[in-house]
């Protein structure tokens, strides 16, 4: 996971053409000598080659930004197209991505896993080892039970100490309105918030053979129908579905992204980090 994220993260900066540090609101500020416990990556190489000393750099952060990424582990996030990646996987690296990249940032990132009820609580800390902590949580999670996702939502927003940034991955498959609401509990107690929609291509596509067996992931229900005689009307469902959140997120000024397993992970990552510039 932690090479994933680390992968992510590099490319994703290489990709806009500059260090890891500029434009991320993390000042350089001075160099000092080396001290034993340092860590080795900070070291200044140029300035050992120019001096043959060890200098570290210090930063300065600009903002003391704290965030928690709420990860949805309930069943309908098992799904995947023939050939890739299962919503929760794809929603599980986009998690390690944003840690690894928060932390890297010198900000505190926690995570909570939740499905019907909340299963793991890790708190917001700016700290290597809090991140491993993360990362192993997202390693051995699978999602497994079925979706209460407004209701622990409200629990999870009583339960955050302080205020910050508030990061929702999920496939919001439950009430829009009562999902809305919980978001809106996030807001009311004075956080900002990304919602993430999470969908496989065939959920917003409905590219189904002729002939199928729909079989519900939580309750094990099964319907048989021809995909092709439904599509429109699926398709309309949809748009409203997922356009009732793009609305009301808006007009409640919480962040909405809709995002598919082929999306590449740079889009989630731009969208964070314009909305950190934006906390300033």
């Amino acid at each position: 996971m932690e090479l994933r994220a680390r992968s992510v993260v590099e490319g994703f900066i290489t990709g806009l053409h500059r260090s890891p540090y500029h434009g991320f609101s993390v000042e350089f500020t001075e160099h000092r000598p080396y001290q034993p416990g340092d860590e080795i990556r900070r070291i200044d190489w140029k300035a050992y080659g120019k001096t043959d000393r060890f200098y570290v750099k210090e930063y300065e952060e600009e903002t003391n930004l704290k965030a928690t990424v709420v990860l949805d582990a309930s069943r309908s996030m098992a799904f995947a197209s023939e050939g890739g990646l299962s919503k929760f996987a794809y929603a599980s690296y986009l998690t390690a991505a944003l840690s690894y990249l928060m932390v890297e940032q010198r900000d505190a990132v926690g995570l909570t896993l939740f499905d019907a009820a909340i299963r793991t609580a890790i708190p917001p800390r700016a700290t290597r080892t809090n991140l491993t902590a993360i990362l192993a949580a997202l390693e051995h999670a699978e999602p497994a039970s079925t979706t209460g996702a407004a209701e622990t939502l409200h629990r999870v927003a009583e339960q955050l100490k302080r205020r910050g940034l508030v990061i929702v991955l999920s496939d919001l498959f439950d009430e829009p309105g009562a999902v809305l609401s919980a978001f809106k509990h996030f807001r009311h107690k004075g956080n900002e918030v990304i919602v993430m929609q999470v969908l496989d291509p065939l959920e917003r596509s409905f590219a189904f053979g002729r002939d199928a067996v729909f079989r519900d992931m939580e309750t094990g229900e099964e319907m048989m129908t021809q995909p092709w005689h439904i599509q429109q009307a699926y398709r309309d469902s949809l748009r409203e579905f997922l356009g009732r959140y793009r609305k009301e997120c808006g007009e409640n000024g919480i962040d909405y992204v809709l995002l598919d397993t082929s999306t590449p992970y740079d889009r989630a990552l731009t969208e964070y980090l314009h909305k950190r510039r934006r906390l300033h």
